[in-house]
């Protein structure tokens, strides 16, 4: 007779299992919950303590950390002597191993749990379980799984389970393991307070959301993973309508969740290639896009738009229009939403439209990562100092600092030229600063006179601050620092432009 260990926290499917098992002619051992669970359903179960000769002690905590358990799993069928000292022992040898864990990333995640409670979720002998039995799985079936059951049971069905489908059970759990103790270590550093931002050895677990089509371009596999940690950002959102969301798509949406995240008042942003290409505020979300859409007229088509106010009939109306990839708002109103999903290849995204958290910022390079604090950091404009002979007027403030917020979602070298409104230009991932420069007034146009242009990063020259006052604008925002910052404000001196530092850079690549 086989015997199978069953130890489940979600017992999600497990009766159909056990009985398919026990009609398999399995006996069947359990533990706590499961055994009664079991034994309530009229099946035949062993108590593990019936096998071990010791009873769960410690509140649970101690049920199946013994010899008797873990010599039945790691014992080898195909070792002679192994089989002789389980005989020798009284121990019988244990076949399948179904085990799932507390879940413990999704009980840290609820803001009333303690830190006591927390800790008292993690689970040490289901992992235990799960990687002797992996260890061992030419010998022993392992499923974490519930959606395993059937597969498993069919399998079994037809006969033994081949070794291919062992090794491949046996890599989804150490897999699982894994991700399960990367959440304890990111929980324990986070809710300690003692882990480094930038620690020795980096733990991050995340879960495959979805398979994607395809990446960046067609011959690149891709798929999308989420933060096992945490409930917010893309994995949030729900997609009402439309084609599923590409790679790009995806990024695209990031970006504009990244740049709708610098403002309260109704705002919409306009981002095309992960560069906002338009964005404004305005009394209404309606007017905030309309403001926007006019930034870049072009550059929107097949764009992506978000804003953070419910989109109405008269936002839609705005919509249809436009050939756009995705629609991201707070929420659709019914008859918006109608009219928007008669575009059939529209995605439409509606959810909570929080950037991503303040943490880490990686970037996948040859062998390894490169990792970073996230440029998450709010300005205050009261700290920024205004260098020239006329400082900003109150008008001006307020353009710099729409420009402000807009350029640091901007790729380098960006330049972004606005009114206190809405953006008129943006130059970006230029080679050169004055490129930048030069293609941010020539998209704004006759619109630059008397607006506001930001800078990512200092001005290494003059020449960039001249084109602006050839252009008409009136007050420049920009980081300062360069050997060369006395030049820069003599030129807009000469001008008559009003200029300020911030002393931070927002280099983006």
């Amino acid at each position: 007779m086989k015997t199978a260990l069953i130890s489940v926290f979600d017992k999600t499917g497990v009766l159909d299992f056990a009985r398919g098992l026990a009609g398999l002619g399995y006996c069947l051992v359990s533990t706590g919950g499961t055994a009664r669970t079991l034994a309530a359903a009229g099946l035949p179960v062993l108590g593990v303590s019936q096998l071990t000769g010791f009873p769960e002690v410690l509140d649970g905590r101690v049920k199946t950390l013994h010899p008797a358990i873990f010599a039945g799993i790691l014992g080898r069928r195909d070792t002679p002597g192994h089989l002789e000292e389980l005989a020798r022992h009284g121990l019988i040898g244990i076949d399948l191993v179904a085990v799932n864990l507390y879940p413990f990333t999704q009980v840290v995640s609820r803001p009333e749990l303690t830190w006591e409670e927390a800790v008292e979720h993690i689970d040490v002998g289901g992992v235990a379980l799960l990687r002797a039995a992996a260890k061992n799985h030419e010998s022993v079936i392992v499923v974490h799984d519930p959606a395993c059951y059937p597969e498993i049971l069919e399998q079994l069905r037809r006969g033994p389970v081949g070794r291919e489908e062992r090794r491949e059970l046996a890599r989804r759990v150490f897999a699982h393991t894994a991700a399960y103790d990367g959440g304890i270590a990111a929980y324990l550093g986070r809710e300690g307070g003692r882990a480094p931002l930038l620690p020795a050895t980096l733990v991050q677990v995340h879960e495959k959301v979805q398979d994607l089509r395809y990446g960046e371009n067609p011959h690149q596999a891709a798929a999308f993973y989420r933060d096992a940690r945490q409930r917010t950002g893309l994995a949030a959102l729900e997609q009402l309508a439309g084609i599923p969301l590409s790679y790009n798509n995806l990024a695209d949406v990031d970006a504009a969740l990244g740049a709708l995240g610098e403002f309260t008042e109704p705002a919409a942003v306009v981002v095309k290639h992960a560069n906002p290409c338009g964005a404004a505020v305005g009394p209404d979300v309606a007017t905030a896009f309309a403001r926007a859409r006019d930034a870049d007229p072009v550059s929107i088509f097949g764009g992506i738009v978000a804003v953070n106010r419910p989109v109405d009939e008269e936002l839609a109306a705005l919509l249809v229009p436009i050939f756009l990839e995705v629609a991201i708002a707070p929420r659709f109103l019914p008859v918006a939403r109608d009219m928007l999903a008669r575009k059939t290849k529209l995605r439409l995204l509606e959810g909570p439209l929080a950037p991503g958290a303040p943490g880490l910022d990686c970037k996948s390079i040859a062998g390894g990562l490169l990792v970073q604090e996230r440029d998450a950091t709010e300005d205050d404009p009261a700290a920024w100092r205004a260098v020239t002979a006329r400082a900003p007027s109150g008008q001006e403030a307020a353009a710099m600092l729409m420009a402000w917020k807009v350029v640091k979602h901007v790729k380098s070298n960006a330049i972004v030229v606005a009114t206190a409104e809405a953006t008129l230009g943006v130059g970006a991932g230029q080679m050169n600063r004055v490129n930048s420069t030069r293609l941010a007034l020539e998209q704004a146009g006759p619109r630059a006179a008397g607006a506001a242009l930001a800078s990512d990063a200092m001005f290494p020259f003059a020449d960039s601050v001249e084109l602006a006052a050839r252009a008409g604008i009136s007050a420049v925002v920009q980081p300062g620092g360069s050997v060369r910052d006395a030049e820069v404000i003599a030129a807009c001196d000469a001008a008559g432009m009003a200029m300020v530092f911030t002393g931070r850079r927002h280099f983006r690549h």
